[in-house]
């Protein structure tokens, strides 16, 4: 987890998250090939970063569970 200089990133959320800033996972620019993550209820919470291949996949597989869904 990081713990270094992400208070300056430009953290973003889903349009699909709605006003009320629930559960939320929110996204920043990547970062030095890796891509920083974290719990919007917690700004000032743990960051995780991972691979921006990782990040691919797993943006995929909810891109892709969303088409099912809509069928």
């Amino acid at each position: 987890m990081a713990e270094h200089g992400t208070d300056t990133l430009a953290w973003r959320k889903s349009s699909y998250s709605g006003a009320s800033g629930g559960d939320c996972l929110e996204v920043a620019r990547v970062h030095g090939g890796l891509v920083p993550l974290r719990d919007s209820k917690r700004a000032g919470g743990p960051v995780v970063e991972v691979p921006m291949a990782a990040w691919r996949a797993f943006v995929g597989s909810v891109e892709g569970e969303r088409r099912r869904a809509e069928r």
